[in-house]
């Protein structure tokens, strides 16, 4: 009885490895061949072979085009020119090539070059050499900053930092058109034409007119007024005790004649 009993035993462990071998061999799948490694199609990996699609291929994509830098405004400043602080000096137009690329644009940073633009924008709309704090003169300054910083940020547009002083120094050149505007109308078109500036008028003041808006104005108003009258009293109380006191000095005066 031990025979028998072991020979089953060897007999149902054979049937039940075989099931397994089966169960793998049918969930393999079909890319995990070795086959799919080799370059173009094979048929089969073993019993009930199947067809390996062609290898595919991976073109090389179109390359991108560069976006073309925005014209500055310092490009029109030659690279031969003098900084500014050198250009008055005579020995700089004498000496060798070597100094005097030195001493040029070629090798200047770009605040000295913005700085000799601003010099270039302040020369066209000054009165006299010494004119430094006019209006137009303030204009040209801010006019050349605010260009700086137009061309800074097309290239990095989340600097919000120097986005913020670019629409202060905005701000700042349209109050300074605006009085030149109404002070002197012929200067503001001077300096409007050789800066290249397009002044657009500010929008128009609108405000929807709700009862909590008329109320609140309407007290303010009232405010004013009753302020306004107060002043008045008081101004003509201190009319009144001059004038007394001017009386009273008068008095004493009479009576000792």
């Amino acid at each position: 009885m031990a025979m028998l009993a072991k020979v089953a035993l060897r007999a149902v462990l054979k049937s039940s490895v075989g099931v397994l071998r089966e169960s793998v061999a049918l969930s393999v799948k079909p890319w995990t061949c070795s086959s799919t490694l080799l370059s173009g199609p094979r048929v089969g990996c073993g019993a009930g072979g199947f067809a390996v699609p062609p290898p595919v291929r991976h073109y090389a994509r179109v390359a991108k085009k560069k976006k073309a830098d925005p014209e500055s405004q310092l490009s029109d400043l030659p690279s031969t020119m003098l900084k500014m602080d050198y250009t008055a000096v005579p020995l700089a137009q004498t000496t060798d090539d070597v100094v005097r690329r030195l001493l040029s644009l070629e090798l200047a940073s770009h605040s000295e070059k913005l700085q000799l633009k601003k010099e270039q924008l302040v020369a066209k709309v000054q009165r006299d050499e010494n004119d430094r704090s006019s209006v137009a003169v303030r204009v040209a300054i801010l006019t050349a900053r605010i260009r700086n910083y137009q061309e800074h940020l097309q290239k990095h547009h989340k600097d919000k930092a120097n986005k913020r002083r670019m629409l202060m120094a905005i701000d700042r050149r349209k109050k300074l058109l605006k009085n030149l505007r109404l002070v002197n109308y012929e200067a503001f078109e001077k300096v409007c034409e050789l800066l290249g500036i397009t002044y657009t008028f500010p929008p128009e003041y609108y405000r929807r007119a709700t009862r909590r808006w008329l109320a609140k104005k309407a007290f303010c108003i009232k405010v004013f007024k009753e302020v306004q009258k107060q002043k008045a009293e008081q101004r003509l109380m201190k009319q009144r005790l001059a004038s007394a006191g001017t009386e009273a000095a008068k008095i004493p005066a009479v009576e000792t004649q």
